[in-house]
């Protein structure tokens, strides 16, 4: 099995970001991507991505065969609740390895929640989703979207054995038209999928992330 690259990993964090100014932009602007509410924050941040990311999407989505859809859970975090996020699970993680060092904490932490400072999700070229029908049923994939290790037995990973014929086929199928479109996938979480980001040009091997942080959306008026 190929060694994965955790979000908590060096070379992460020394890519270096080349801003390119794209705005966050509100997927429910035109309806074309469906949206699931469960992650849904006050501000609607979790429906905005970076203009470029939600194209890629889109061309994505139309890649897909008749009768299936992308279902997006989740797509721009604020850092604040990124940190929040992290500091949760790394909590949890020191309670089930008291004896472990920081450094290791934080490694085990990354393989679920990305630390606040390279976090995909804050620069807005990441996205959660899934496949669904055209009636916005969810398609079975293996674990529920955000499944942690611990409670699904490890078959969170991309590439976790055991999951069934159908739940592979649909991640391939998932990875085929996203692969296609410009998305790499973290390959602890097979629902998530960035652009642009910083662990994206790790595994594009590109000079530069095209996107930072990005700021919150304003709440409309």
């Amino acid at each position: 099995m190929t060694d994965i690259i955790t979000l908590a990993d060096p070379r992460v964090a020394a890519v270096v970001p080349y801003e390119c100014g794209e705005p966050l932009v509100d997927l429910r602007a035109d309806g074309e991507l469906l949206l699931d509410p469960r992650q849904a924050d006050d501000e609607g941040s979790y429906a905005h991505l970076r203009a470029g990311a939600l194209r890629r999407l889109v061309r994505a989505q139309r890649l897909l065969p008749a009768g299936v859809r992308l279902l997006v859970v989740e797509g721009y975090r604020p850092p604040e609740l990124q940190r929040r996020y992290f500091e949760q699970y790394a909590a949890t993680m020191r309670r089930a390895h008291p004896d472990a060092s920081d450094a290791r904490i934080r490694e085990l932490a990354s393989a679920y929640i990305s630390p606040p400072e390279v976090a995909p999700h804050v620069s807005g070229g990441a996205v959660d989703l899934t496949l669904c029908d055209h009636s916005g049923r969810e398609l079975p994939l293996g674990t529920e979207v955000n499944a942690t290790p611990e409670e699904s037995g490890g078959a969170c990973r991309t590439d976790a054995p055991g999951i069934g014929t159908e739940a592979r086929e649909y991640r391939a199928l998932l990875g085929h038209v996203l692969t296609a479109t410009g998305f790499v996938n973290y390959p602890t979480e097979w629902w998530h999928w960035s652009y642009g980001d910083r662990y994206w040009a790790l595994l594009r091997r590109v000079p530069a992330a095209r996107y930072g942080p990005a700021d919150p959306p304003r709440a409309p008026a």
